[in-house]
């Protein structure tokens, strides 16, 4: 039995959530759905229009990247969606995760969808257009590569809400009146009005042209060809590009200024930070000074430094927390302060010394609120460990630990890529994304913010233990 879904051209996510929820419940496996709508050589049949006994639940990554990936011109994006959803129901795979085949596919179309929309943002030209109200009318055409114009519109809409517009695509096309924002089917290319303020666009445009800098693969890359024709200043560019040249000539026959005293100093040592940054980490020092000039996320701006990790680099078990705290910050040692005694107290009584193991953290920043004289400590969002998680890397590589014990939820997905609660992951043995197993147990932090005594004390009890584990996997 074949089961055909017919998904409308507007409202895409909702429609493909609802048919999916429906299909999962009662277990069609990917293979018997036929998300075209049917129609083919082999007899289809509709959908069940119940909830079937089966329920399943999926994590807000799954959503995130379902929500980038249905807007896709992949005619194969709503079953592949549905191939990942059947996978994660059956615990086959991590079908959100780049190092799964079909996980990498579904980010490669979210990072072609977001990129599309990007490219909408910075290249939908309006025209104003005859208006019998207060408010301005305004029109644009573009051709988005992808149905990107639904999760786009929005933008526009909060950007130009005291005006009224329409941007009509090959697809579809959007209207906001009166602040209300709708869609309708698409309409042919409209005969837009010549717009005076296009003439003053190109005059500033052609005098902010540097012809020093021209990188024409930079260029396409940026604003591709095929946007050009519905671009007013692209007419100039192929003028700007072959007088270029000469102009280029007349700036260096100008002579250069001279450099103010210091410069090169500086030049030198930001020349110094970027060929670090650029060239990979030979050793596990080297890794350690280029992530002290690390600016991969905010957190640099606020924290006293950079803390790396700490340890025997040829230590069989690796520890690894959530991020420095405050007194973590201001020395540079990781697990020093409250968190770091309870760890430490839990090492002893686990019979480990702590010179033997490598201690780090999955943030290599301290990120905190400011109150006063005090800095409370804020726990680093998704981005925040996804950009540490190169550093984490190096140390995992350098290092190779037989073992990694993972402290909280942070360290957990830095490790694993997977956020689903600790509680019932604790103790348990995971594969890491560096195919080695990757323990999972309680942060000190964790067991400090109880207040029950007995709940305290058996989370402490859960942590010695999973802290003799380790230790005792590692020995093998």
């Amino acid at each position: 039995m074949t089961y055909a879904v017919t998904l409308p051209d507007r409202g895409g996510f909702d429609a493909w959530r609802a048919a999916a929820r429906i299909a999962i419940s009662h277990q069609i496996p990917p293979d018997q759905l036929d998300w075209t709508g049917g129609g083919g050589l082999f007899a289809t049949a509709p959908l069940p229009s119940d909830i079937g006994p089966h329920q399943v639940r999926v994590t807000q990554q799954f959503l995130n990247l379902a929500q980038s990936v249905i807007w896709h011109s992949d005619p194969e994006r709503f079953a592949l969606l549905y191939q990942a959803l059947w996978q994660s129901s059956r615990h086959e795979g991590a079908a959100t995760s780049q190092a799964d085949p079909l996980g990498r596919r579904l980010h490669l179309l979210a990072k072609g969808v977001g990129r599309d929309i990007h490219k909408m943002h910075a290249f939908v030209r309006f025209r104003e257009c005859p208006s019998n109200g207060p408010r301005r009318r305004f029109a644009a055409w573009f051709e988005p590569e992808h149905n990107t114009l639904e999760p786009g519109a929005a933008f526009f809409a909060k950007r130009f809400g005291d005006m009224d517009w329409m941007i009509a695509t090959p697809r579809l096309t959007a209207q906001f009146q009166d602040g209300r924002l709708s869609f309708g089917p698409a309409a042919p290319r409209p005969d837009l009005p010549d717009d005076a303020s296009e003439g003053l666009w190109a005059t500033y445009f052609a005098n902010i042209f540097n012809p020093a800098r021209i990188k024409l693969d930079a260029m396409r890359s940026e604003m591709p060809k095929k946007y050009w024709k519905n671009l007013p200043e692209t007419r100039l560019i192929p003028e700007m590009l072959k007088d270029a040249e000469t102009r280029v000539q007349r700036m260096r026959d100008a002579g250069a200024s001279q450099a103010r005293p210091g410069a090169a100093a500086v030049s030198t040592r930001y020349r110094a930070g970027m060929a670090q940054a650029v060239a990979p980490p030979a050793t596990l020092d080297q890794a350690r000074k280029a992530a002290l000039q690390c600016r991969r996320c905010a957190l640099c701006e606020a924290a006293t430094q950079t803390v790396w990790g700490a340890g025997n680099p040829d230590a069989n078990l690796m520890i690894v927390g959530e991020q420095p705290g405050d007194q973590e910050d201001l020395t540079g040692s990781p697990f020093i302060g409250p968190a770091g005694i309870v760890l430490r107290q839990a090492m002893a009584q686990a019979g480990i010394n702590a010179e033997t193991v490598w201690l780090t953290n999955a943030v290599k920043h301290f990120k905190f609120t400011p109150r006063g004289t005090q800095r409370l400590h804020q726990s680093p969002d998704r981005s925040e460990v996804e950009n540490c998680r190169w550093w984490l890397g190096l140390e995992l590589a350098f290092i190779r630990p037989k073992i990694t014990l993972a402290l909280g939820a942070s360290a957990a997905f830095a490790l694993t890529n997977n956020d689903d609660a600790i509680s019932p992951r604790r103790g348990r043995i995971e594969t890491g994304l560096h195919d080695r197993p990757v323990l999972i147990s309680w942060h000190p932090a964790h067991i400090l913010r109880l207040t029950d005594p007995a709940s305290k004390a058996s989370a402490y009890a859960d942590l010695t233990q999973d802290l003799r584990t380790a230790i005792a996997a590692a020995q093998i």
